[in-house]
């Protein structure tokens, strides 16, 4: 069964943001074909959308190599991402269908209990999951490629520390869905700005580890393909 590049772009980006392939090591189309199980034309494939989504580098006598983004790059990342949001949940407000403001309210209610019970790690994937659907209650699919992309990027490029009021973040979540659900896009706007702007004094740059050998690493047991961990 032929396995599509999209499948196989996947599993790389998730490898790459979840630190298997450090940041500079190559990438070579065997080694990944052989990891993946797969033919290396998908794996051509994949690295060419990789390089357009910048994470991966095509370099002189070295060939594919996984990007190494500068600080100054990091935080425009930061900045892109701190103005996108805003504009999604402003078309939300004008776009949604009930069904998302069905799933919203659900991720709001978790939220809240779990904040109230301290469970920090379903916390991190709840705020993922809502800022997802948010994203796609835009209506918007360039907007929402864009914005899935930043997910990843500020998923690799940073380390993000759980709020120390995680009550106090998603009451921000619950206005920003009441704002959504009462097609008030100035509101959504503006409540997601300021939710956007606090969160970003959270992130922390990772800082990349010292590298081994490549192979090594890609030869690793098989990874699952699993996004829901890289979200925030």
């Amino acid at each position: 069964m032929r396995i599509p590049a999209h499948s196989v772009c996947t599993a790389i980006r998730d490898d790459i943001v979840s630190g298997v392939y450090e940041r500079g090591s190559r990438l070579t189309e065997e080694l990944l074909a052989r990891r993946y199980g797969v033919s290396r034309v998908p794996v051509r494939e994949a690295l060419r959308t990789l390089e357009s989504e910048g994470f991966v580098v095509t370099r002189r006598h070295a060939g594919a190599c996984v990007a190494e983004p500068t600080e100054q790059e990091a935080a425009d990342l930061l900045e892109v991402r701190m103005l996108l949001e805003p504009l999604g949940a402003a078309r939300a407000a004008q776009r949604r269908t009930e069904a998302h403001l069905k799933v919203l309210r659900g991720l709001v209610r978790l939220g809240q209990e779990r904040a109230r019970r301290g469970e920090g790690e379903d916390l991190r994937s709840l705020g993922g999951w809502f800022h997802e659907t948010l994203a796609q209650a835009s209506g918007s699919p360039g907007l929402i490629a864009l914005l899935t992309q930043l997910r990843y990027k500020a998923a690799w490029m940073y380390a993000v520390e759980q709020p120390a009021r995680p009550v106090d973040s998603w009451a921000e979540h619950g206005a920003i869905v009441d704002a959504v659900a009462r097609g008030d896009a100035e509101r959504a706007r503006a409540l997601t700005a300021h939710h956007a702007e606090r969160t970003a004094g959270a992130h922390r740059l990772r800082r990349p580890a010292r590298r081994e050998a490549p192979q090594r690493r890609v030869s690793s047991s098989q990874h699952g393909v699993n996004i829901t961990g890289v979200r925030h």
